[in-house]
């Protein structure tokens, strides 16, 4: 399903995608077919089982999602995210909507809930902001990957002055804890800073953040 008019040269993984999951065959396509007309990427499901058994795109992502469906509902489907901790911003739609359920769909992370029969042009200003929140989620996702692949590269006497360096000791201090000379431990911090692309302490204490290692001590 590649998008028409793709810049040469473009990373597929950057285009954002659109996926669908709804039982009514008749909607699914109207769907994709409003959505693939102002030039967006769709896949479009059948079931919340079919797109939980999926392989989704390495991509930003949106869900525009039917609430009422056989076997497990959009709400059931939402909740399985949570649980897996899957981020995803899911758009409702439903031709059954009460404000309970609504406020319930919200509660729990939703960014719009849509009721059934909208505007074409409702549901591309319902998807606008969820895929924008899906582009900084996997800008995100892209940067504490590529934080990780860079930790990887650390020596274990780096991650040593790391862990010191993020308590507010002082090189001389450090040096101390750790037997070796002020002029090491610098040639250390001098590492790890290029390592983990660290252009001042600010940009270290955030890589730090990234790995999770300050909660850890």
């Amino acid at each position: 399903m590649a998008p028409r008019n793709r810049p040469e040269g473009r990373n597929p993984d950057d285009e954002p995608v659109v996926l669908v999951v709804d039982d009514d065959e008749d909607l699914r396509e109207s769907l994709e077919s409003l959505l693939r007309s102002v030039d967006l990427r769709v896949v479009a499901f059948p079931s919340a089982r079919a797109f939980l058994e999926a392989d989704l795109p390495h991509a930003p992502c949106c869900l525009l999602l039917d609430v009422r469906m056989p076997d497990l509902s959009g709400l059931d489907l939402q909740a399985e995210l949570a649980r897996e901790e899957v981020k995803i911003p899911i758009v409702f739609m439903t031709a059954h909507g009460d404000v309970p359920m609504a406020v319930k769909a919200l509660r729990s992370g939703a960014i719009n809930f849509l009721t059934k029969p909208f505007r074409d042009q409702d549901l591309l200003d319902a998807i606008k902001p969820a895929l924008e929140m899906a582009r900084r989620q996997h800008e995100e996702a892209r940067r504490r990957s590529d934080i990780h692949a860079r930790f990887a590269e650390v020596t274990s006497r780096e991650r040593e002055v790391l862990g010191r360096v993020l308590t507010g000791r002082m090189n001389k201090q450090i040096a101390f804890d750790l037997g070796i000379s002020e002029v090491t431990v610098k040639i250390h911090r001098g590492n790890l800073m290029r390592k983990l692309g660290a252009r001042s302490m600010v940009d270290l204490i955030a890589a730090a953040d990234a790995l999770g290692l300050r909660e850890k001590g």
